[in-house]
C-alpha cells in the first residue's frame, strides 16, 4: 500500500485501485465529486510534477474510462483538477514513491493507453442540481429542467423554464469561462437549432464570473455518462488552457523527469503526449 495525506487531500494505490479524497479545503468542483475509487485499467499514466514550493500528484485518465474526465475534456485546471494533489515540499518524496507505484503496475499490468470500449468510473449520482449564471439546471436521470432567474438574457426569460428528456438529447457540451467570453453548460436538442451565443440559447446555462460555473460540470457529466453509445464523445470546449507559459513549464518538468530515470521513454513520451493533447484541446 502507497499512500499519501496532505492539506490538499489523500491518496492511497494499493496496486489494483488509486483511492482519492479531497481535503477540507479543497477546490469546490473537487469536494462536489467527493472521494473516488479508480481502477487501475482506467489510468493512462502518473507522475510526480516537482515545483519551488513542493509540487503536484497527477493521474491521467484514459479516454472513456470516465464520464467527468471526457466531458471536462482538459476544462478542469489547477485546484479544481480531481486528478491533481497539492504537496508540500515535506512529502514530495512520498508523492514520487506513489506515482512510481502506479507506473510499476500499469507496466506490470500492461494496461492499454488508448480508449476504453466502456466507463470504469460512474458519473455523479442522479437527482443532481447546480446553479450558475443565468439559470439553475436539474437533472433526475432522464429529464432535465432549466429555470432561469433574473440575469437571464430576455430572449431566456421570454420562453420560460425548459425541460426535455434524456431521448431528446443529440449531446451535451460544458465550457469554462476564458477571457471575457462565457462559460456554458449547452444540451443538443435534436429538434432545435443551437444558437451561437450561449447567453441567448434557452437549451444553455451561461455564467460570466464564475469560471468553472459552480459544480455545472458535475451535471453535465451525469447527462454524458447516461448518454454514452447514443451520442458522439462531447464537443472540445473553446479556450480552456492555461497558456503557453503553463505548457512550456509542465514540459520542461516531464523532461527533468526523465531525465532523472523517474520516467521511462515510453513514460515520458505518453506523459508529453497527454500533455500536447490537453493544450491542443484547451487551444
Amino acid at each position: 500500500m502507497a499512500e499519501i495525506s496532505v492539506p490538499d487531500g489523500s491518496w492511497s494505490f494499493d496496486g489494483d485501485v488509486l483511492r482519492i479524497v479531497p481535503g477540507g479545503g479543497a477546490h469546490e468542483v473537487r469536494r462536489a465529486v467527493g472521494g473516488l475509487e479508480i481502477p487501475l485499467a482506467a489510468i493512462a499514466g502518473a507522475a510526480f510534477e516537482p515545483a519551488r514550493k513542493g509540487g503536484h500528484l497527477r493521474v491521467w485518465l484514459r479516454r472513456g474510462a470516465d464520464p467527468l474526465t471526457d466531458v471536462a475534456r482538459g476544462g478542469l485546471t489547477g485546484a479544481a483538477d480531481p486528478y491533481r494533489l497539492a504537496v508540500p515540499r515535506e512529502s514530495t518524496g512520498v508523492a514520487e514513491y506513489l506515482a512510481d507505484e502506479i507506473r510499476d503496475m500499469l507496466r506490470l499490468a500492461q494496461v492499454p493507453a488508448g480508449p476504453c470500449d466502456e466507463f470504469l468510473l460512474p458519473g455523479p449520482d442522479v437527482p443532481i442540481t447546480a446553479s450558475a449564471g443565468d439559470g439553475t439546471v436539474t437533472f433526475d436521470g432522464d429529464v432535465i429542467r432549466i429555470e432561469w432567474n433574473s440575469f437571464a438574457r430576455t430572449a431566456k426569460r421570454a420562453v420560460g423554464p425548459q425541460e426535455f428528456s434524456l431521448s431528446e438529447l443529440t449531446g451535451v457540451v460544458w465550457t469554462p469561462m476564458t477571457g471575457l467570453g462565457y462559460g456554458s453548460l449547452r444540451f443538443r436538442v435534436r429538434s432545435a437549432r443551437a444558437t451561437a451565443a450561449p447567453e441567448e440559447d434557452p437549451h444553455c446555462v451561461a455564467w460570466g464570473i464564475q469560471r468553472y460555473g459552480g459544480t455545472t460540470v458535475l451535471v453535465a457529466a451525469a447527462v454524458y455518462a447516461r448518454l454514452r453509445g447514443r451520442t458522439a464523445p462531447p464537443a472540445l470546449p473553446e479556450g480552456t488552457g492555461g497558456g503557453k507559459e503553463d505548457l512550456v513549464t509542465r514540459l520542461v518538468r516531464l523532461a527533468e523527469l526523465h531525465r532523472s530515470g523517474a520516467l521511462t521513454d515510453e513514460e515520458f513520451q505518453m506523459a508529453k503526449r497527454l500533455v500536447l493533447r490537453e493544450a491542443a484541446e484547451e487551444a
